[in-house]
């Protein structure tokens, strides 16, 4: 008996909503699936649900806000719980946040930010992300640390830093403070920032080799000092074609700093090879963890602030960035 109690109190502590949470259904909806950071959410998001015994379908909206709108709809005529929503944009999220209200169903937002209107709207609305500022800012620090102690990094020897900046969506949150506080980091280290170039690749690789080119091709990678990018897919793009001109391939005479965000596997690897500087940890598992643990204390009416993580503003919980440099894994 005292054993079988203390063994019930340990899966009590260990996993705080196995009791109750195998009746709850989550409707998620993900802006695209072939995005490399929202797949290690959606990743995070499934292993999280398994653990504590929710129940969780998760939809594919193909970057299209309308058929977002009627997956939400379809989720809630199939009797979801709670909503954990990707918005396709997040300028747009009003109509979900009122759909969900007119079900009194919460809704928990992820990764893109909602205007803080729009939260307010509803009292059983929420965001679990990271502060784009922050990862901007590691950004920015990773590059002028290096331009601090690589002399050679400066190739006109101007003492100004001569960079490319790779963008993201055009009005994601992350694209514009990402650019503005990696820029300013470098400003507040003491180095005056140039910016040659820059361009909207929309987190993709692809997208991100073909501009990279455009640069090379027009710039020359000899007068390339630098390149920022908002996320790691972007500055994997600007590595493979860096080393289509014969940079970045372990060579220190031969190579030019690229730096980005969200430490994926492919970017950790392309760091250990020296083909690439550093990165930001953004932190998909704790925020898809964090995701689902609130998800299930409001739809369970659980107290919100014993899941784990820190309630910010009564709507909010910030999973911190970390800077990842060569060696390191995460």
């Amino acid at each position: 008996m005292r054993k079988s109690f203390l063994f019930t109190l340990i899966l009590i502590l260990v996993f705080p909503f196995s009791l109750y949470a195998d009746e709850i259904k989550i409707g998620s909806c993900i802006y695209r699936f072939n995005d490399a950071f929202m797949l290690r959410f959606r990743n995070a998001m499934s292993a999280e649900c398994e653990k504590i015994g929710a129940e969780i379908e998760i939809a594919d909206s193909q970057n299209d806000q309308n058929t977002q709108n009627e997956q939400v709809d379809g989720f809630i005529s199939n009797g979801v719980n709670v909503l954990i929503i990707n918005p396709v944009n997040r300028m747009e999220a009003q109509p979900i946040i009122d759909q969900a209200k007119a079900a009194n169903i919460p809704v928990v937002f992820i990764n893109r930010e909602p205007a803080p209107e729009m939260l307010a709207s509803y009292e059983r609305a929420y965001y679990v992300g990271a502060k784009a500022e922050e990862s901007g800012t590691q950004s920015g620090e990773l590059l002028a640390e290096y331009f601090k102690t690589h002399p050679e990094a400066d190739k006109n020897h101007d003492g100004k830093l001569q960079f490319i900046l790779l963008k993201g969506e055009n009005g994601h949150q992350d694209m514009i403070l990402r650019s503005k506080y990696s820029v300013e980091a470098i400003k507040n280290a003491g180095i005056e920032p140039v910016e040659i170039a820059s361009a909207i690749a929309n987190w993709d690789k692809l997208q991100a080799m073909n501009i990279m080119n455009g640069f090379v091709m027009s710039i020359g990678p000899e007068n390339i000092e630098a390149v920022l990018a908002n996320n790691d897919e972007m500055a994997l793009g600007a590595v493979e074609t860096l080393k289509n001109s014969d940079y970045n391939k372990g060579n220190s005479e031969m190579y030019i700093p690229v730096v980005g965000v969200d430490a994926n596997a492919s970017a950790l690897d392309a760091m250990d090879k020296g083909e690439m500087l550093g990165t930001v940890l953004n932190d998909a598992d704790n925020q898809g963890m964090a995701a689902v643990r609130l998800a299930v204390a409001l739809a369970s009416g659980k107290d919100i602030n014993s899941i784990g993580y820190e309630i910010t503003d009564g709507k909010y919980i910030w999973i911190p960035y970390q800077k990842v440099t060569r060696g390191e894994k995460n």
